[in-house]
C-alpha cells in the first residue's frame, strides 16, 4: 500500500511528449515576388509564460545581446485532476510479461487522469502566428491521438488523446514608440492519460489451456457429457506479445465420467 516505493515516470513521460508535437514548427518570410527569404524554426522550452513576458518587458532594446528573440514557444503542465468519466474497477488486476519476456507481473487497472497544458506563443508580427496556429489546428479535431510508453518494463503502450480546449490571443502592446511590442496566443490542452500503481510479480502462471465440457443437461448428476472442447495457443509457448494463433479440437463421449480439476483426468 502506500509508502511502497515506485516510480514510472509515467507524468514526465507526458510532457516530453506533449512537448514533442511543437519542437518542429517552422514560419517563412517572402518577398513581395513570393520568394523565400527567411525560414526560422521556432524555438520552444519548458517554462512558465509570465518568465518569458517578464524578459520581454524589461529587456526592450532589441540591440542588447540578452534580449529574447521572437518568435518562441513555451509551454507548462498547469494541473492535474481526476476523470471520473474513465473510471474502471478498481480491483480488476491483469497480467503482463515483462520486456525480456521471463517474467509475469500482475498490476491493477490504471487510473485515469487528466493533465493540463499551457503553450505560450510570443510572436512580433502577427502573420508569424498565424503560420504557427494554421500548423496546429487542423490535427486537433478536437483531439490528437499521442502514443505514450507509459510502463516500458512490461511494454504497455497507450494513446494518449490530448484535446486542445481553447486559443486565448493578447496584444501586449502598450507605453510609447521605444517600447517593444509582443503578440501572445495561449493554447489550452488537456491529456487524458493514465497512473498505473506498483507492479507486482504474478504468483499464478499464464493460461495455455482452456477445456469445457458440454452436457445434454444442466444437472451434471443425471446427465452425460457429450462434448470437450480445448484451446490452447500455437506455438505452445507462446507469450501474451507473440503473434500467435489457437488450435481447437473437439472430443464427443458416450461414456459418463466427469473431469475432476484437481486430479486432472477423467473419473
Amino acid at each position: 500500500m502506500l509508502g511502497t516505493y515506485f516510480y514510472h515516470e509515467i507524468i514526465r513521460r507526458t510532457i516530453v511528449a506533449f512537448g514533442t508535437l511543437f519542437n518542429n514548427i517552422h514560419i517563412q518570410h517572402r518577398d513581395n515576388d513570393g520568394n523565400v527569404v527567411d525560414d526560422i524554426k521556432v524555438p520552444l522550452a519548458y517554462a512558465p509564460m509570465q518568465k518569458f513576458l517578464a524578459k520581454i518587458q524589461q529587456q526592450a532594446d532589441l540591440s542588447k545581446p540578452v534580449a529574447i528573440t521572437l518568435p518562441r514557444m513555451s509551454f507548462e503542465m498547469t494541473g492535474i485532476n481526476y476523470d471520473p468519466t474513465r473510471k474502471t474497477t478498481a480491483t480488476k488486476t491483469f497480467k503482463a510479461v515483462t520486456a525480456d519476456g521471463n517474467n509475469i507481473r500482475q498490476v491493477y487497472l490504471p487510473v485515469p487522469y487528466n493533465i493540463n497544458f499551457q503553450l505560450g506563443l510570443y510572436v512580433k508580427l502577427n502573420d508569424d502566428a498565424l503560420q504557427v496556429t494554421e500548423q496546429i489546428l487542423p490535427f486537433f479535431q478536437p483531439s490528437f491521438n499521442l502514443t505514450v510508453d507509459l510502463v516500458s518494463s512490461i511494454g504497455e503502450k497507450k494513446d494518449i488523446p490530448v484535446v486542445l480546449n481553447g486559443i486565448s490571443m493578447q496584444d501586449d502592446y502598450e507605453g510609447d514608440f521605444s517600447s517593444r511590442r509582443s503578440l501572445i496566443y495561449t493554447f489550452d490542452f488537456t491529456a487524458k492519460t493514465y497512473l498505473f500503481g506498483p507492479i507486482a510479480d504474478s504468483s499464478d502462471g499464464l493460461i495455455r489451456k482452456v477445456q469445457v465440457d458440454m452436457y445434454t443437461n444442466t444437472d451434471q448428476t443425471i446427465a452425460k457429457r457429450e462434448q470437450r472442447y480445448t484451446a490452447v495457443p500455437d506455438p505452445i509457448d507462446a507469450d501474451p506479445s507473440d503473434d500467435f494463433g489457437f488450435s481447437e479440437t473437439f472430443e464427443f463421449f458416450t461414456d459418463s465420467r466427469n473431469y475432476s480439476p484437481t486430479k486432472q483426468e477423467d473419473i
